[in-house]
């Protein structure tokens, strides 16, 4: 039973850490980023004659009193003398580093650490919520292996073998083939053979309140999960819409708070209410195997305290036939 819990707490925590860790970022290869060197300010370099046309970045190097335009040549000054003014007054537009990519959101689910900032969102109940999920997580798994080696143990052939002994009135037979047994209707029969000769019926109470407890073991506590799970998603969302009111006064941060807190609100609902279904199919149907047990049990411990009353009436009649047999006689 410990092995167990500490196998599905290993598992469960392996689970969790793989969930929350989130993929690398992509990287953008390392040619990728240069940008282009021909683009609107490349188109300066112009033929000396031409009109040079600026780009909207481009700074002007006019002074305010001169209406000269780019292009045009001041006087006295020859062409090819100003080519390289016009050129030096639209580097700076040609030479200014383009705005750096916006990096690529990651997708999928578990992106950008999808798990845990949901479990941020919801608020400080989320922690309750998350050791309710663990704990019934657990439950759920220890007793589907309980059950599943409880399957393995049935041995109904052996049953029938010792109903068919003690039908012959070889009760030690019966109880050798019943000894040592994992099948708890055999355990029970072999308890109830025992000890025929103190208490037949109570020896068989006992030993199937033993199998029914241990066959029920941990369904109190995934019924607590199934109603506290609710519970806790709905505190969150009373906790989160007085979050949300709280900020009502402050304009500036209203919208943000709000919508925040309505968040924590439904993230907390969700998560309760998720809890609380998937512990209640389990244990709804742990809880049936558990009546089959106990039918199964009282079966076979009626079948058990005929058999042997028959058998005890039997010899009975037997043994005063004999005795009046004698009495005859003499």
């Amino acid at each position: 039973m410990k092995t167990s819990f500490v196998v599905c707490l290993l598992s469960l925590s392996l689970a969790f850490t793989s969930l929350a860790q989130s993929p690398a970022a992509p990287q953008n290869p390392p040619g990728a980023g240069a940008p282009a060197a021909a683009g609107p300010g490349a188109a300066a370099a112009t033929s000396p004659g031409a009109p040079a046309a600026m780009s909207p970045g481009a700074p002007a190097a006019m002074s305010p009193g001169a209406p000269t335009q780019v292009g045009s040549v001041p006087p006295g000054q020859s062409p090819a003398a100003a080519a390289p003014a016009t050129t030096a007054a639209l580097s700076p537009a040609a030479e200014s580093p383009p705005p750096a990519p916006e990096a690529a959101p990651s997708g999928g689910i578990l992106g950008s650490n999808w798990l845990i900032d949901k479990f941020r969102k919801g608020g400080p109940i989320m922690w309750p919520i998350l050791i309710v999920s663990i704990i019934g997580l657990t439950v759920v798994i220890e007793r589907i292996f309980w059950w599943s080696g409880r399957w393995f143990r049935r041995d109904p052939k052996r049953i029938e073998k010792v109903f068919t002994a003690i039908e012959h009135g070889d009760t030690a037979e019966a109880s050798r083939l019943s000894r040592g047994s994992r099948d708890p209707v055999l355990r029970m029969m072999w308890n109830g053979l025992n000890h025929q000769h103190a208490s037949l019926q109570g020896a068989l109470q006992v030993a199937a309140g033993i199998e029914i407890k241990r066959a029920g073991r941990f369904l109190v506590v995934m019924d607590t999960l199934v109603t506290l799970a609710p519970l806790l998603g709905l505190l969150g969302t009373i906790t989160g819409l007085i979050r949300s009111f709280s900020f009502l006064g402050n304009e500036e941060l209203a919208v943000q708070a709000v919508t925040g807190g309505i968040a924590e609100a439904l993230i907390a609902t969700a998560c309760g209410l998720g809890i609380a279904i998937f512990a209640l199919i389990p244990f709804n149907f742990f809880t049936s195997r558990v009546s089959n047990l106990e039918f199964e049990l009282q079966t076979a411990a009626t079948n058990l305290e005929v058999m042997l009353g028959a058998q005890t009436a039997a010899q009975e009649i037997k043994f005063a036939a004999q005795a009046s047999g004698k009495g005859s006689s003499i």
